[in-house]
This record gives C-alpha cells, sequence and structure tokens, in this order.
C-alpha cells in the first residue's frame, strides 16, 4: 500500500493544487486529509469545493471543529479572525461536509488517521511547548521525548499513525507505531499561546505533504517539500488584512514581534 497523507492546508489553494500535482506523479493508492482544511484568509471556499469533489477520506481538525462551533452560535464572525473569515465565506453544503467529517478515522487495521494526538485535537504530539519564549532566541518548540510521544499514543494501536496539528513534518517510531506528521500544506510558519507562548516556523515557504509506503519490513515515511506561487497569496493575506499570514506564507517565518496572530 502507498499512501499520500496532506494535513493543515488552511484555504491556501494554490498550494493544495501544486501539492495534489506533485502526488500525482507518485502512483499512490489513496490520498488522506488530516484537518485543518479551511481557516485562514485566502481560498477556503474554494478549497472546500475541490476537496469535496475529489472525496479523499478526511477528518476533522481543531478548526473544523471551531467553525463548526461559531456556525452553530449563529454570531456574526469577526471577519479579522481565521476562522471568522472563513465562516463568512462557507456556502449550506459546504457546511453539511464539515459536519460530516469524523474526528478520527480507522483507515485500515494498520492505519490510524488522527489530527492532534489520538485523544486531543488540540495537543501537539511530536512536539512540545516550552517557557520561556524569546529568551536567549528561543522559539518556545522542541521535538517531544521519546516519554512524551509514548505517553500521548495510550493504549492506541496500529502499525502507521498519521497526525497534523503542527506543522511541523516528523516521523517517530513508538514502539510498533510510526507516527508521522506530513506537516502542514498552507501555512509554514504561526504563533500560538497554548499551552505557553511558541513560534513554529519551517524556515522555507514550500508546501509540505509525506509518501507512505508498506513494506516486508514495515512502513516508510518520505517527507516532501514542494514549491508554488507563494508570492501572490501572501500579497492576498496581506490585503485581507494579515500581516502575519502574509510573511509566513512568504518567508516560512514568522515576522519579528508584536504581530505575532495565531493561525
Amino acid at each position: 500500500m502507498k499512501l499520500a497523507a496532506i494535513s493543515d492546508i488552511h484555504g491556501n489553494l494554490s498550494a493544495l493544487e501544486a501539492v495534489l500535482d506533485d502526488i500525482a506523479a507518485q502512483e499512490v493508492d489513496q490520498i488522506v486529509n488530516l484537518g485543518d482544511i479551511l481557516s485562514g484568509p485566502l481560498q477556503p471556499a474554494e478549497t472546500a469545493g475541490l476537496l469535496m469533489a475529489k472525496g479523499f477520506p478526511t477528518i476533522a481538525g481543531n478548526h473544523e471543529r471551531q467553525l463548526l462551533r461559531l456556525r452553530d452560535t449563529g454570531a456574526a464572525p469577526d471577519l479579522a479572525t481565521s476562522d471568522g473569515y472563513t465562516a463568512a465565506q462557507l456556502t449550506d453544503e459546504h457546511w453539511t461536509w464539515l459536519r460530516g467529517l469524523p474526528p478520527v478515522l480507522q483507515l485500515s487495521q494498520d492505519v490510524l488517521l488522527v489530527h492532534g494526538t489520538p485523544s486531543s485535537d488540540l495537543l501537539y504530539w511530536l512536539e512540545t511547548a516550552t517557557p520561556g519564549f524569546g529568551r536567549d532566541g528561543s522559539n518556545g518548540l522542541r521535538a517531544a521525548t521519546d516519554d512524551e510521544v509514548r505517553a500521548r499514543l495510550g493504549e492506541t494501536r496500529a502499525s502507521l499513525i498519521l497526525c497534523g496539528h503542527t506543522h511541523v513534518a516528523r516521523a517517530v517510531q513508538c514502539g510498533g507505531s510510526l507516527v508521522v506528521n506530513p506537516g502542514s500544506v498552507g501555512l509554514q510558519a504561526f504563533h500560538w499561546d497554548q499551552p505557553h507562548d511558541h513560534h513554529v516556523e519551517n524556515g522555507t515557504p514550500h508546501a509540505r505533504y509525506a509518501l507512505l509506503e508498506q513494506r516486508a519490513q514495515g512502513w516508510t515515511a518520505r517527507l516532501c517539500a514542494v514549491p508554488y506561487a507563494w508570492e501572490p497569496q501572501s500579497r492576498l493575506a496581506a490585503e485581507r488584512g494579515r500581516p502575519d499570514w502574509a510573511y509566513a506564507l512568504a518567508t516560512g517565518r514568522m515576522p519579528p514581534r508584536p504581530a505575532t496572530i495565531a493561525a
């Protein structure tokens, strides 16, 4: 079996199209989508339309849950926020699709899809946020220890577990499970303040995805970075009042503080 995993598209249609074009040359059996699909100042409705037409196995991320909660309140969305801008663009057909996405999906006995960890769509799995953001140049984020990765696995068992949420491409063997984060298709840097202030910065604006192949000896993972036309997307984010996104899309880094708005 050969899979391609995509995650954290965040409405970046240009990045998604470039990734799908790259995957098309890889002769995969299945493409899977790990959530955080639409939220951002770019092309949420167009991204939803493309993915609905493709019909990939797809799970909800924390932003899908947040969007639906916003929808259910009936309050007018704040267009200055990622979820608020997105909510204002979606049609009833898009909302119906989002409501049907599961938070976790057992693709097969060997393959499990989650957004954060098996127990939470908000918990980082392969990274850990730490106190001290900005101290001696710290970005407040480090790779998770083996003990942390195992604790977040809990009782879950599958030979391949695919996760997203952190936007950082990484593969870690945890007992009998290979845990793989394909990285983010659409946003290569962001700031978040939970559980501590930290920056995620991948250092280049390339769109990310992962290729997974099951062989006799086990699963292989190849982490891929794809160039695309990121400058027009950066300009679009700036036009829509998101200088933080504009900088991140163009560079893969966060701008100097205080422009540290969350994804």
